[in-house]
């Protein structure tokens, strides 16, 4: 069904199927299929793109009903989990990081500032460095982040600075920093309960990993591993954060990560560094080659190229009269 009868120089009829994909369907469903080709990207498109992404996901997650009494609850429970697992060390960590003023002031700074500061310069680096690569790693950024404002609305969560009957330090206030704008005189400017997951552990292992894998400065690639980890210490110490809070980061990440393989077939950085301005194939494309004899000609099913051939040469054609014309 739906193959076309031909007629051979022998006379016989045979049937040629058509291709799935030439049909309406079979295209369709082809396109799907195929992995997006990278594209150079536009400075003022990505501007655009960055800053009306940024405040929209500023717009969504304050604006998320903050549901105080069920985040507390939240956070009680992550609290007696991590206790039944043997992993709630987090305020015996806040307690000895706040001991020593300089570490804690510096954590408090560096939980304000480099959660945007390296995200930002690992995104311009990407522009500059690696344009082929810049759209893919931006979309699991993106991706990253969508998914995690779904965990803010559906599951409101206390850090652990906030929680009832517990001895937890907020740092900034007692050591009087400007740091979280969770915490001081900026906490109205910012949702207080949307702690899970922790998009400082996401955007700090996408920087991470980001660097790790396209680097080519050895102790580069270094601070790409270390950056994450010591953000999660600061998001510890600091009491922002539960450690499953940073699990959920994780996860969020690597959502990101598979919806840019399906949607491009590959990792981010396993693309090409560089496309051209106009998108298109990467790579050039190499014909194939016929095979040669040991002789080194070529077979004899390859069709000969014309040769010129020197009309002076022939003999006049004959007078239809049988007689040749006169010289």
């Amino acid at each position: 069904m739906g193959d076309t009868t031909v007629r051979t120089s022998e006379g016989h009829d045979q049937a040629v199927p058509h291709p799935v994909a030439d049909s309406a369907d079979g295209t369709a469903r082809g396109r799907l299929r195929r992995p997006r080709t990278p594209r150079r990207p536009r400075l003022w498109f990505e501007i655009l793109l960055i800053a009306v992404s940024y405040w929209t996901y500023s717009l969504i997650r304050n604006a998320v009903p903050e549901q105080k009494a069920e985040a507390l609850r939240n956070a009680d429970w992550i609290w007696q989990l991590e206790q039944r697992l043997g992993i709630a060390v987090e305020q015996s960590v806040n307690h000895a990081v706040n001991s020593v003023t300089w570490l804690i002031v510096g954590m408090n700074y560096y939980y304000a500032t480099l959660h945007f500061v390296v995200t930002l310069g690992v995104l311009v680096w990407l522009y500059r460095s690696h344009p082929g690569r810049y759209a893919a790693t931006r979309l699991v950024l993106f991706t990253t982040t969508g998914i995690a404002l779904v965990g803010y609305y559906l599951y409101p969560l206390a850090p652990p600075r906030l929680m009832n009957g517990q001895d937890f330090i907020d740092t900034v206030v007692v050591h009087q920093t400007w740091g979280s704008m969770a915490s001081g005189d900026l906490k109205n400017m910012s949702n207080q309960y949307a702690a899970m997951p922790s998009m400082h552990i996401g955007w700090s292992v996408w920087s991470g990993l980001t660097v790790f894998a396209l680097a080519t400065v050895p102790w580069v690639r270094v601070l790409g591993l270390v950056y994450p980890v010591a953000t999660l210490v600061v998001i510890v110490a600091t009491a922002n954060h539960f450690w499953l809070d940073a699990v959920g980061g994780v996860l969020c990440l690597a959502f990101g990560y598979g919806v840019a393989l399906l949607w491009y077939g590959s990792l981010p950085h396993t693309l090409p560094r560089r496309v051209p301005d106009g998108g298109g194939s990467p790579l050039p494309v190499r014909l194939p080659l016929l095979p040669r004899s040991r002789s080194g000609a070529a077979p004899a099913d390859r069709r000969a190229e014309p040769v010129p051939v020197d009309r002076r040469s022939e003999p006049a054609p004959a007078d239809p009269a049988g007689q040749a014309p006169p010289p």
